[in-house]
């Protein structure tokens, strides 16, 4: 049932990430960086603490009785996640929904798998998984298999991204349906967006002791009742304040090189929407670590719980591209090919959860 339950909420977060680019599609004359900036200071400033707040007495306590070291490693992934997050937005851009999603979320659900084994195999932690005894063991093994099968999956997603861009511009009238669609440029992004992204995982885990605490100080209260679900609300403000950062630097020097200030009060535009849409984008995209958090407190923070979510992520996203039809205009050999990968990411999910299911 605990399984279970981790499963449902790893589908909410992975439904809330794959969806929260929809409202930006309908902001309207504004620039990217302005629509992207407003709607991180709903993901990353505003929506974190009041989670805090509603699901975690004292959280602003944890925070301050927190060691500088820990803070220090928590906010640094944070910030290099934020580049993550900054070109995830440029590569969903340049790529679309689908490919842009299913390229970047592939390669940060290797990153974030993988990454954390081989530090612990140079800095051993009791109770942590290392690269050498994943070689070593049946699970491990399987896992590996698993996420190999995932990199196979990104190659043949891309390779029906280079079809869509040879389609497109052979046709004028859909190229200028998706102008904004550059295969090259995009999955230079994607990479980068990719294997940064996966900082999120890490700060979790630099940023442990925070939902440690949090978690006994709920047990103290509630005792035979299993874990804190909410443990991770607390690690999540750090975390996101790094990514705050990041994004918000970027998007200023965005502002000023393309003179976009004037967007936020740009009475010519539809001010009121722009931002509504803006925030319920930045809000419903926090929800993805939110219900993520809930996943793991069921699952697990290993492998199993981050492949899942990003999974999920990947057929939300990939459903809303067939509903947006950024694949209209190309031929059924690309859009099989799309569909292949995404297949062989799916089933590169399943033999993860295999691998950690005979652990």
């Amino acid at each position: 049932m605990q399984v279970i339950l981790g499963v449902i909420f790893h589908f909410i977060g992975g439904f809330a990430s794959g969806s929260f680019y929809i409202p930006y599609k309908k902001i309207k004359g504004w620039a990217w960086e302005s629509y992207w900036i407003v709607g991180g200071i709903f993901s990353w400033l505003i929506v974190p603490p009041l989670a805090a707040w509603l699901t975690i007495p004292g959280f602003a306590d944890i925070i301050s009785h927190t060691d500088t070291a820990t803070l220090g490693w928590t906010y640094l992934m944070g910030l290099l996640w934020g580049v993550g997050g900054l070109t995830y937005g440029l590569g969903v851009r340049y790529l679309g929904v689908s490919l842009g999603s299913t390229i970047i979320l592939g390669l940060c659900s290797v990153f974030g798998s993988i990454i954390p084994s081989v530090y612990y195999d140079f800095f051993p932690k009791e109770g942590k998984d290392t690269f050498t005894l994943m070689l070593h063991t049946q699970w491990g093994q399987m896992v590996l298999l698993g996420i190999l099968l995932c990199v196979v999956g990104i190659i043949i997603c891309g390779k029906a991204g280079t079809m869509k861009e040879k389609e497109l511009s052979a046709d004028k009238t859909i190229a200028q349906e998706n102008k904004d669609y550059r295969f090259g440029l995009g999955i230079v992004v994607a990479i980068i967006s990719g294997i940064l992204s996966a900082c999120f995982n890490f700060g979790i885990e630099a940023g442990k002791t925070m939902a440690d605490t949090a978690n006994h100080a709920w047990q103290a209260g509630h005792p035979g009742q299993g874990n804190f679900l909410y443990a991770n609300n607390v690690t999540y403000i750090i975390i996101l304040w790094g990514g705050l950062t990041t994004n918000f630097i970027w998007c200023m020097v965005l502002n000023t090189r393309n003179k976009t200030f004037d967007n936020y009060t740009d009475k010519k535009t539809p001010l009121l929407k722009n931002y509504l849409f803006a925030a319920l984008a930045g809000t419903t995209w926090f929800l993805q670590f939110f219900f993520y958090g809930m996943g793991e407190s069921k699952m697990g923070n290993g492998a199993s719980s981050w492949i899942l979510h990003m999974a999920f992520i990947i057929l939300i996203a990939n459903t809303w591209g067939l509903v947006l039809k950024e694949w209209k205009g190309v031929s059924k050999k690309a859009f099989a090919t799309v569909i292949a990968g995404i297949a062989v990411i799916v089933l590169s999910v399943l033999v993860v959860g295999y691998g950690n299911s005979i652990k």
